[in-house]
């Protein structure tokens, strides 16, 4: 049996609609389990025969973390320590969401999975914490780096730039952040592969979809398509700006782009191209209008 952690979360949602695509069997949680509070972890877990973990669940507020960084502690280190102290007692193998902010994103080329760590920021920190508390705490694990995550369920930046774009004749987009969109299916099904192929390559591994863009980038793809695709109703033009014109109390990083290697020589998994994941995130929510 799968258990399904943060399962109504943009990235939960998807991983579900995989795993039920490949008849695996899951259970799933939400809110309904307190993953900082380990004895509800325990609780949970017993007499369901788990065999597999995913962790889905994360304080992904990068904004609020400055201010709420306890609070994204317990959610993003202490959480998974707990999912993972459950997986080594009822032997159970575990998947874990991490992210590119684990880098300080000063950078020039694709960032390796063996590259010196160096969070800028709460959220950066607390995620890092969370991998080296998994480790420490469960063998048999597996930790999935991405970036730039998007899907058709949840607040993301497709449909804030769709928003936007709808609304004004301007909008204005960082031009000088670099990284890769990741289509939340396409992470979903590298998920559902790992545990499909019954994989023991524990270990940390990036995925995002392949490319290397700015935000502004991925704004001029977004109206481009939005507009032949119906999505927006008039006229608007995308601005590059730089990262100083645009106000924020978090630091980002300047390069996120993730090496994707590793994933594919050592469990074969599929990466598809950014520009490929977009074209389907507009024929899905075709789809689902009809």
């Amino acid at each position: 049996m799968i258990w399904l952690v943060g399962s109504k979360g943009m990235l939960g949602q998807e991983v579900a609609r995989d795993l039920e695509g490949r008849g695996l069997p899951h259970v799933d949680s939400d809110m309904d389990c307190d993953i900082t509070d380990a004895r509800a972890v325990g609780e949970f877990a017993a007499g369901k025969g788990i065999t597999w973990i995913v962790n889905c669940s994360a304080y992904t507020a990068v904004e609020k973390a400055e201010s709420e960084e306890v609070k994204a502690e317990a959610v993003n280190a202490r959480g998974p320590q707990n999912l993972a102290t459950v997986a080594m007692a009822v032997g159970a193998r575990i998947i874990h969401i991490s992210t590119d902010y684990v880098f300080d994103g000063k950078g020039k080329v694709p960032y390796r999975e063996d590259d010196p760590i160096a969070p800028i920021g709460a959220y950066g920190r607390t995620k890092a914490h969370g991998e080296a508390l998994l480790r420490a705490a469960a063998r048999e694990h597996f930790i999935l780096r991405t970036a730039w995550l998007y899907g058709a369920r949840g607040k993301n930046f497709v449909y804030t730039m769709l928003r936007l774009m709808n609304e004004k004749a301007e909008v204005s987009v960082v031009n000088d952040q670099f990284g890769c969109p990741t289509y939340a299916p396409d992470l979903a099904a590298a998920i559902g592969s790992i545990i499909a192929s019954d994989s023991r390559a524990y270990g940390t591994y990036h995925f995002t979809n392949e490319g290397e863009i700015t935000w502004y980038d991925f704004a001029c793809a977004i109206e481009r398509i939005g507009r032949d695709r119906g999505r927006i109703s008039h006229a608007c033009t995308v601005r590059p700006i730089r990262t100083e014109d645009y106000p924020s109390k978090a630091v980002r990083p300047q390069y996120s782009v993730l090496s994707k290697d590793k994933i594919r020589s050592a469990l074969h998994v599929d990466v598809p191209g950014w520009e490929d994941g977009l074209a389907r995130f507009f024929d899905r929510l075709e789809e689902e209008q009809k």
